[in-house]
């Protein structure tokens, strides 16, 4: 790419330390304020940036696609997932996407594990009566919830969350299980005391915990349908960290209410931030504003991966954690 500095477009505020090291390395326009940009704000970043750096809030299709300027050869995206890009149009056009990965993993696993405790253990709903000045003491059977020892963990989809998920639950005493599209190598399956479940069916129908972590493709969309949901049993929690599409949120929301399914534990939704309002008013959920992996540690590091793909293509080579369509 030359000597010259290269042209970057951040579309949200990120940590301090990583706009201010952007703006030692690029010729960088920060956001200002912190709002997600509009669709016409998208596409002239698009038209003038030769990088673009956008966030998990930014969907960028064909269409918007089709009207970035000559300019635009790289979109370096701050995060792992990339499913609101189309990254084959980009490549189409010449147009390279990178991400984050591997940066919060242990992050979404200790929340993952904090929402099975959550759901499990009803904290919410001690939270609330200690916030309200409604506590009037101890007694034997108030709040009863269930040990997590000794009950069987299914996750969905065992890449480093999963895996990170599944560690931490054995040391919490649980059974792990497991679904995913390629089984693991004998040596870690035993590392983690995992089983794999060839059949998603049969798994989630005998679990009594159910963690989603795969991401979102157009094969896992509505991967919980109203089907699938109705294997598991009254007494089973599903937890999601991961993706929102995943789970028919409307079909989640009528067993919840049902009675069908014992609790849930979600930090994602399947329309981003319009939430179920229904989801909203039932005592064995517990919600969360898509926190999972919000740790100052894991924020600052996703930055530093987005400086380091930038600065790669710079220097005229590949970005170290470029995307592949196909390969998703």
């Amino acid at each position: 790419m030359g000597s010259k500095r290269l042209s970057v477009v951040v579309t949200r505020r990120l940590p301090e330390p990583v706009e201010a090291r952007m703006q030692e390395l690029f010729d960088v326009t920060l956001r200002d304020p912190d709002t997600t940009m509009t669709r016409e704000e998208l596409a002239a970043a698009m038209h003038e940036a030769d990088v673009l750096v956008p966030s998990l809030c930014d969907h960028i299709d064909a269409n918007l696609l089709a009207q970035a300027g000559e300019r635009l050869r790289l979109i370096a995206n701050y995060g792992a997932g990339v499913d609101h890009i189309d990254v084959a149009s980009a490549r189409q056009r010449g147009v390279l996407v990178s991400n984050t990965p591997g940066v919060v993993a242990d992050d979404t696993a200790d929340m993952t594990m904090a929402l099975i405790l959550a759901v499990t253990r009803r904290i919410p709903e001690g939270l609330a009566v200690m916030q309200s000045g409604e506590w009037a003491g101890w007694a034997p059977t108030a709040f009863l919830g269930g040990r997590v020892g000794g009950r069987r963990l299914g996750i969905i989809g065992m890449g480093r969350i999963g895996s990170a998920v599944a560690r931490r639950a054995k040391a919490f005493g649980m059974e792990i299980h497991y679904h995913n599209r390629k089984r693991l190598r004998t040596e870690i399956e035993e590392e983690i005391g995992a089983t794999y479940w060839d059949s998603l069916d049969q798994m989630v129908a005998r679990m009594d915990v159910i963690s989603v972590n795969c991401p979102h493709t157009p094969s896992t969309f509505h991967l919980l349908n109203a089907r699938r949901l109705k294997l598991l049993k009254p007494s089973a929690v599903l937890v999601n960290t991961s993706r929102g599409e995943v789970v028919d949120e409307n079909a989640l929301t009528r067993m919840l209410r049902a009675g069908e399914l014992a609790g849930a534990g979600l930090d994602v939704y399947e329309r981003g931030s319009d939430i179920n309002p229904r989801l909203r008013e039932l005592p064995n959920v517990v919600l969360l504003p898509h926190m999972s992996s919000a740790t100052v540690e894991g924020r600052i590091e996703m930055g530093e991966k987005v400086i380091i793909n930038i600065k790669t293509f710079a220097d005229g080579h590949r970005p170290p954690d470029l995307v592949v369509p196909g390969m998703l």
